[in-house]
């Protein structure tokens, strides 16, 4: 049986949040199935604080050389992905991103998916340079719908710029030069964007789920299903896992979870240092039930009404409080909200060291606590 603080230590090992990867930053992007990306600089941010020296060129220039991508994915949202895992398992969730593109169904998802494929196949280009294009060919239609269909329906990547985080505000997307499978292709827009799978509807039946709850696992485990569910947008898969070659152990409420064999599970009293996790990261939105490292009582200071995720900092491997970065001219604050008491001392090393990273430029770094 699994304590709280057992699967507190066995998800941070897996994360790389119990000691940083001495490695490079695609290998954490590789372990993490992606890293939430909806704005440019989080990911910086979500890799710094799991690898031992990262240098934010070197995700510069993985993002240039395309071996990492920024793309639609995990749950209809922008993520930062390997090339090969952006490949291997698009297709997989070609399903649930057909059926959010169905909110709009007045659209022709063939024919917009096609014309998209066209127009951005003589180059990137930005969403607000695309919606005029295919008003163009779709006169009358509403552009809002016609962009959404093409974000959910056709394999796109961010094109990355030289930009501090890689990205611009407004960033271009165009096609992503790799090799993908047929069955997500523009012409077969109609297969994939049928009617929506009801809650209950089976996954996808290829050999790519599998492999996709085993790297699931690798990353967020011990889990169940409805773990891998709510990160991945899949459903039915209780019935996938089952049939899986995969451990099953119990956790201190009675709840059967699913693990890959030999898997790292260090144990509750295996120390666990601070550290600071950006806004919307996998983390936090890894799991269906977050109690592993944020308590139910936390959530609302966590998630908001406008669909933020802030960034939370740990401390003995559980969320602790939020912050964010105050910027006034060459001054750079890392302002601190704790949920309860927090020694600022604690903190203040690696805040420090995220603040360096964060705002290369500022000359004086600080540390305050709000609202204690």
């Amino acid at each position: 049986m699994l304590s709280l603080r057992d699967l507190n230590r066995a998800t941070l090992a897996r994360q790389h949040l119990l000691s940083r990867h001495d490695g490079d930053a695609a290998d954490v992007v590789h372990r993490l199935v992606g890293l939430q990306a909806q704005e440019p600089r989080p990911p910086y941010l979500g890799v710094w604080t799991r690898l031992e020296g990262f240098r934010r060129d070197d995700l510069h220039a993985a993002l240039h050389a395309r071996t990492l991508v920024r793309a639609t994915m995990w749950r209809a949202t922008l993520h930062l992905m390997t090339a090969a895992d952006f490949a291997a398992f698009r297709p997989v969730v070609a399903p649930v991103l057909a059926a959010a593109a169905r909110r709009f169904p007045e659209v022709d998802f063939d024919a917009v998916a096609a014309a998209a494929h066209g127009l951005l196949a003589a180059g990137p280009m930005t969403f607000n340079e695309l919606r005029p294009k295919l008003l163009e060919e779709f006169p009358g239609a509403y552009d809002r719908a016609l962009g959404y269909a093409v974000r959910m329906l056709t394999p796109l990547v961010v094109e990355p710029t030289q930009d501090r985080w890689s990205f611009p505000r407004e960033p271009a997307f165009g096609l992503p030069g790799i090799p993908m499978e047929a069955a997500d292709a523009p012409a077969s827009a109609s297969a994939s964007a049928g009617a929506p799978a009801p809650a209950d509807a089976p996954a996808p039946a290829s050999g790519g789920v599998p492999a996709l709850v085993e790297r699931y696992l690798a990353a967020f485990g011990p889990a169940t299903p409805a773990d891998v569910q709510t990160w991945s947008g899949l459903r039915g898969l209780r019935k996938i896992m089952t049939g899986m070659d995969l451990e099953r152990v119990t956790d201190f409420t009675g709840r059967e979870l699913f693990d890959l064999p030999g898997a790292p599970r260090p144990g509750g009293d295996v120390p666990a240092p601070v550290r600071f996790l950006p806004d919307f990261d996998t983390l936090i939105l890894g799991h269906d039930d977050r109690t592993r490292v944020l308590a139910d009582e936390h959530k609302s200071l966590v998630a908001t009404k406008n669909l933020r995720v802030r960034a939370v900092y740990l401390v003995d491997g559980f969320a602790a409080g939020t912050w964010q970065i105050k910027r006034s001219g060459k001054k750079a604050t890392l302002l601190v909200t704790p949920f309860g008491k927090t020694n600022l001392d604690a903190l203040e090393e690696e805040g420090l060291r995220l603040l360096a990273f964060a705002e290369p430029d500022a000359t004086s770094l600080t540390l305050e606590l709000l609202g204690s």
